[in-house]
Protein backbone atom coordinates (compact mmCIF):
# COMPACT_ATOMS: atom_id res chain seq x y z
CA UNK A 1 0.00 0.00 0.00
CA UNK A 2 2.84 2.29 0.85
CA UNK A 3 4.04 2.26 -3.10
CA UNK A 4 0.85 3.46 -4.32
CA UNK A 5 0.23 6.81 -5.62
CA UNK A 6 -2.02 9.43 -3.74
CA UNK A 7 -3.73 10.11 -6.93
CA UNK A 8 -4.02 8.47 -10.19
CA UNK A 9 -5.76 8.82 -13.42
CA UNK A 10 -6.52 5.72 -15.42
CA UNK A 11 -7.14 6.34 -19.21
CA UNK A 12 -9.13 3.38 -20.77
CA UNK A 13 -10.85 1.53 -18.96
CA UNK A 14 -11.67 -1.70 -21.54
CA UNK A 15 -10.39 -5.19 -20.49
CA UNK A 16 -6.94 -4.61 -19.80
CA UNK A 17 -7.38 -0.96 -17.77
CA UNK A 18 -10.71 -2.28 -16.08
CA UNK A 19 -8.82 -5.51 -14.84
CA UNK A 20 -5.95 -3.26 -13.17
CA UNK A 21 -8.37 -1.15 -11.92
CA UNK A 22 -9.82 -3.97 -9.90
CA UNK A 23 -6.89 -5.26 -9.06
CA UNK A 24 -5.65 -1.67 -7.29
CA UNK A 25 -8.83 -1.75 -5.36
CA UNK A 26 -8.09 -5.15 -4.35
CA UNK A 27 -4.78 -3.61 -2.95
CA UNK A 28 -6.53 -1.05 -1.00
CA UNK A 29 -6.04 1.66 -3.01
CA UNK A 30 -9.21 3.97 -1.91
CA UNK A 31 -11.50 4.84 -5.48
CA UNK A 32 -11.50 8.53 -4.13
CA UNK A 33 -7.88 8.71 -5.14
CA UNK A 34 -8.87 7.38 -8.39
CA UNK A 35 -10.42 9.06 -11.50
CA UNK A 36 -10.78 7.20 -14.66
CA UNK A 37 -11.74 8.31 -18.25
CA UNK A 38 -13.33 6.58 -20.78
CA UNK A 39 -15.65 7.46 -23.41
CA UNK A 40 -17.39 4.30 -23.87
CA UNK A 41 -17.17 2.69 -20.41
CA UNK A 42 -19.12 -0.88 -19.95
CA UNK A 43 -22.21 -1.38 -17.52
CA UNK A 44 -19.92 -3.19 -15.24
CA UNK A 45 -17.14 -0.31 -15.36
CA UNK A 46 -19.94 2.29 -14.17
CA UNK A 47 -21.43 -0.19 -11.37
CA UNK A 48 -17.45 -0.50 -10.18
CA UNK A 49 -16.82 3.37 -9.93
CA UNK A 50 -19.71 3.84 -8.35
CA UNK A 51 -19.55 1.77 -5.90
CA UNK A 52 -16.18 2.48 -5.03
CA UNK A 53 -16.08 5.97 -5.80
CA UNK A 54 -14.34 6.32 -8.43
CA UNK A 55 -14.70 9.72 -10.34
CA UNK A 56 -15.69 8.27 -13.76
CA UNK A 57 -15.36 10.79 -16.35
CA UNK A 58 -15.95 13.98 -13.75
CA UNK A 59 -16.81 17.06 -16.17
CA UNK A 60 -14.93 19.61 -14.27
CA UNK A 61 -11.03 20.06 -14.61
CA UNK A 62 -8.77 16.79 -13.47
CA UNK A 63 -5.49 17.67 -11.99
CA UNK A 64 -2.20 16.60 -12.74
CA UNK A 65 -1.92 13.28 -10.71
CA UNK A 66 1.10 11.15 -9.00
CA UNK A 67 0.39 8.84 -11.88
CA UNK A 68 -1.05 8.39 -15.21
CA UNK A 69 -2.21 5.18 -16.97
CA UNK A 70 -2.44 4.66 -20.41
CA UNK A 71 -4.57 2.25 -21.82
CA UNK A 72 -6.37 3.26 -24.26
CA UNK A 73 -5.52 1.43 -27.87
CA UNK A 74 -2.41 2.38 -29.41
CA UNK A 75 -4.11 3.55 -32.55
CA UNK A 76 -6.07 6.64 -30.09
CA UNK A 77 -2.89 7.87 -29.05
CA UNK A 78 -2.78 10.43 -31.46
CA UNK A 79 -6.63 11.51 -31.19
CA UNK A 80 -6.07 12.19 -26.85
CA UNK A 81 -2.59 13.56 -27.05
CA UNK A 82 -3.69 17.00 -26.43
CA UNK A 83 -6.06 15.80 -23.43
CA UNK A 84 -3.41 13.76 -21.87
CA UNK A 85 -0.84 16.38 -21.89
CA UNK A 86 -2.92 18.20 -19.71
CA UNK A 87 -2.97 15.54 -17.28
CA UNK A 88 0.91 15.45 -17.30
CA UNK A 89 2.41 17.34 -14.89
CA UNK A 90 6.57 17.69 -13.99
CA UNK A 91 6.18 15.19 -11.73
CA UNK A 92 4.07 12.71 -12.87
CA UNK A 93 4.97 8.98 -13.45
CA UNK A 94 3.27 8.08 -17.21
CA UNK A 95 2.55 4.30 -17.30
CA UNK A 96 1.71 3.10 -20.74
CA UNK A 97 0.56 -0.64 -21.36
CA UNK A 98 -0.43 0.41 -25.21
CA UNK A 99 1.23 -1.80 -27.29
CA UNK A 100 4.05 -0.92 -29.40
CA UNK A 101 4.07 2.48 -28.56
CA UNK A 102 7.90 3.27 -27.57
CA UNK A 103 8.87 5.62 -24.87
CA UNK A 104 9.97 8.42 -27.31
CA UNK A 105 6.62 8.26 -29.55
CA UNK A 106 4.45 8.81 -25.90
CA UNK A 107 6.50 11.60 -24.77
CA UNK A 108 6.80 13.10 -28.24
CA UNK A 109 3.01 13.10 -27.43
CA UNK A 110 2.25 13.91 -23.60
CA UNK A 111 4.49 16.07 -22.15
CA UNK A 112 6.86 18.96 -23.22
CA UNK A 113 9.52 17.83 -21.04
CA UNK A 114 12.10 15.55 -22.41
CA UNK A 115 12.63 14.19 -18.92
CA UNK A 116 9.19 13.15 -18.11
CA UNK A 117 9.15 9.84 -16.10
CA UNK A 118 7.83 7.07 -18.46
CA UNK A 119 7.45 3.29 -17.83
CA UNK A 120 6.36 1.32 -20.93
CA UNK A 121 4.50 -1.95 -19.65
CA UNK A 122 3.63 -5.27 -22.00
CA UNK A 123 0.85 -7.32 -19.28
CA UNK A 124 -1.11 -10.14 -20.77
CA UNK A 125 -4.95 -11.10 -20.33
CA UNK A 126 -4.59 -13.31 -17.58
CA UNK A 127 -4.13 -10.20 -15.64
CA UNK A 128 -8.01 -10.21 -16.11
CA UNK A 129 -8.24 -12.80 -13.12
CA UNK A 130 -5.09 -11.81 -11.30
CA UNK A 131 -2.87 -13.93 -13.17
CA UNK A 132 -0.79 -11.83 -15.25
CA UNK A 133 2.76 -11.32 -16.14
CA UNK A 134 4.17 -8.00 -17.15
CA UNK A 135 7.02 -6.87 -18.77
CA UNK A 136 7.95 -3.03 -18.08
CA UNK A 137 11.02 -0.56 -18.71
CA UNK A 138 11.37 3.14 -17.21
CA UNK A 139 13.47 5.01 -18.68
CA UNK A 140 16.47 7.08 -17.02
CA UNK A 141 14.22 10.00 -15.51
CA UNK A 142 11.54 7.09 -13.27
CA UNK A 143 13.33 7.71 -9.85
CA UNK A 144 12.98 4.39 -7.47
CA UNK A 145 9.92 5.62 -5.61
CA UNK A 146 8.47 6.02 -8.97
CA UNK A 147 9.78 3.07 -10.27
CA UNK A 148 8.49 1.22 -6.86
CA UNK A 149 4.64 2.59 -7.31
CA UNK A 150 4.57 1.50 -11.10
CA UNK A 151 5.47 -2.21 -9.89
CA UNK A 152 2.89 -2.07 -7.58
CA UNK A 153 0.55 -1.21 -9.84
CA UNK A 154 1.35 -3.80 -12.02
CA UNK A 155 1.60 -6.19 -9.32
CA UNK A 156 -2.18 -6.07 -8.95
CA UNK A 157 -2.90 -8.06 -11.77
CA UNK A 158 0.14 -10.43 -11.88
CA UNK A 159 4.01 -10.66 -11.44
CA UNK A 160 6.54 -8.26 -13.28
CA UNK A 161 9.67 -8.88 -15.11
CA UNK A 162 11.57 -5.41 -14.78
CA UNK A 163 13.71 -5.15 -18.43
CA UNK A 164 17.27 -3.37 -18.83
CA UNK A 165 16.18 -2.64 -22.59
CA UNK A 166 13.24 -1.43 -23.73
CA UNK A 167 13.69 -3.31 -27.26
CA UNK A 168 13.13 -6.22 -25.28
CA UNK A 169 9.71 -5.36 -24.67
CA UNK A 170 8.99 -6.87 -28.42
CA UNK A 171 10.02 -10.36 -27.33
CA UNK A 172 8.30 -9.77 -24.12
CA UNK A 173 5.38 -9.14 -26.60
CA UNK A 174 5.64 -12.27 -28.60
CA UNK A 175 6.19 -14.75 -25.35
CA UNK A 176 3.66 -13.49 -22.75
CA UNK A 177 1.89 -10.99 -24.43
CA UNK A 178 0.97 -13.31 -27.23
CA UNK A 179 2.02 -15.99 -25.19
CA UNK A 180 -2.08 -16.94 -23.86
CA UNK A 181 -3.20 -17.71 -27.79
CA UNK A 182 -0.68 -19.84 -28.20
CA UNK A 183 -2.26 -21.92 -24.94
CA UNK A 184 -5.45 -21.88 -26.26
CA UNK A 185 -4.37 -23.33 -29.67
CA UNK A 186 -2.44 -25.99 -27.98
CA UNK A 187 -6.06 -27.07 -26.19
CA UNK A 188 -7.58 -26.77 -29.76
CA UNK A 189 -4.97 -29.31 -31.24
CA UNK A 190 -5.29 -31.62 -28.20
CA UNK A 191 -8.31 -31.97 -28.53
CA UNK A 192 -8.32 -32.50 -32.39
CA UNK A 193 -6.02 -34.92 -31.74
CA UNK A 194 -8.40 -36.77 -29.40
CA UNK A 195 -10.90 -36.79 -31.59
CA UNK A 196 -8.49 -38.27 -34.38
CA UNK A 197 -7.90 -41.12 -32.19
CA UNK A 198 -11.22 -42.04 -31.66
CA UNK A 199 -12.65 -39.93 -28.37
CA UNK A 200 -15.86 -38.49 -28.63
CA UNK A 201 -15.38 -34.38 -29.67
CA UNK A 202 -16.99 -32.96 -26.55
CA UNK A 203 -15.09 -35.55 -24.40
CA UNK A 204 -11.90 -34.56 -26.17
CA UNK A 205 -12.38 -30.96 -25.36
CA UNK A 206 -12.74 -31.36 -22.14
CA UNK A 207 -9.75 -33.81 -21.31
CA UNK A 208 -7.65 -30.89 -22.99
CA UNK A 209 -9.17 -27.69 -21.56
CA UNK A 210 -8.57 -29.82 -17.99
CA UNK A 211 -4.85 -30.96 -18.75
CA UNK A 212 -3.58 -27.87 -19.40
CA UNK A 213 -5.74 -26.11 -16.44
CA UNK A 214 -4.23 -28.83 -14.30
CA UNK A 215 -0.77 -28.29 -15.73
CA UNK A 216 -0.80 -24.76 -15.42
CA UNK A 217 -1.91 -24.97 -11.52
CA UNK A 218 1.16 -27.23 -11.25
CA UNK A 219 3.19 -25.00 -12.51
CA UNK A 220 2.15 -22.00 -10.38
CA UNK A 221 1.60 -24.25 -7.17
CA UNK A 222 5.63 -25.46 -7.88
CA UNK A 223 7.05 -22.29 -8.99
CA UNK A 224 10.45 -23.68 -7.43
CA UNK A 225 10.92 -26.77 -10.27
CA UNK A 226 11.59 -26.17 -13.27
CA UNK A 227 9.72 -27.17 -16.34
CA UNK A 228 11.83 -29.39 -17.62
CA UNK A 229 11.88 -31.03 -14.38
CA UNK A 230 8.34 -31.70 -14.27
CA UNK A 231 8.21 -33.14 -17.69
CA UNK A 232 10.24 -35.74 -16.76
CA UNK A 233 8.47 -36.57 -13.44
CA UNK A 234 5.63 -37.50 -15.85
CA UNK A 235 7.74 -39.63 -18.42
CA UNK A 236 8.76 -42.79 -17.93
CA UNK A 237 11.53 -44.29 -19.81
CA UNK A 238 9.67 -46.22 -22.52
CA UNK A 239 6.38 -45.53 -22.14
CA UNK A 240 3.37 -43.73 -23.65
CA UNK A 241 4.38 -40.05 -23.22
CA UNK A 242 8.08 -40.68 -24.17
CA UNK A 243 6.61 -41.97 -27.41
CA UNK A 244 4.93 -38.83 -27.94
CA UNK A 245 8.01 -36.85 -26.53
CA UNK A 246 10.24 -38.21 -29.21
CA UNK A 247 7.79 -36.54 -31.89
CA UNK A 248 7.34 -33.48 -30.03
CA UNK A 249 11.22 -33.21 -29.61
CA UNK A 250 12.62 -34.36 -32.92
CA UNK A 251 14.66 -31.88 -34.76
CA UNK A 252 11.74 -30.79 -36.54
CA UNK A 253 9.01 -30.75 -33.86
CA UNK A 254 7.81 -28.10 -31.79
CA UNK A 255 11.25 -26.08 -29.97
CA UNK A 256 11.83 -24.89 -33.17
CA UNK A 257 8.69 -24.43 -34.82
CA UNK A 258 8.13 -22.28 -31.33
CA UNK A 259 11.15 -20.23 -32.16
CA UNK A 260 9.93 -19.38 -35.64
CA UNK A 261 6.43 -18.34 -34.01
CA UNK A 262 8.33 -15.92 -31.29
CA UNK A 263 10.47 -14.16 -34.25
CA UNK A 264 7.42 -13.93 -36.48
CA UNK A 265 5.75 -12.04 -33.36
CA UNK A 266 8.84 -10.57 -32.22
CA UNK A 267 9.56 -8.93 -35.79
CA UNK A 268 5.85 -7.99 -36.05
CA UNK A 269 5.80 -6.26 -32.80
CA UNK A 270 9.04 -4.05 -34.05
CA UNK A 271 7.30 -3.04 -36.82
CA UNK A 272 4.33 -2.01 -35.33
CA UNK A 273 6.30 0.06 -32.91
CA UNK A 274 6.06 3.80 -33.25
Amino acid sequence: MSHLPSSLVLVGAGKMGGALLEGWLALGLEGARITAIDPHPAPQMIALCAKHHVRLNPTDAVAAPQALVLAIKPQMLDEAASALKALVGPHTLVLSIMAGKTIANISARVTDAPTQPIVRAMPNTPASVGRGITGAFANAAVSTEQRAMAHALLAGVGQVEWLADENLIDAVTAVSGSGPAYVFYLVECLAKAGQAAGLPDDIAMRLARATVEGSGELLFRDGQTEAAQLRKNVTSPGGTTAAALEVLMASNGLAPLMERAIAAAARRAGELSG
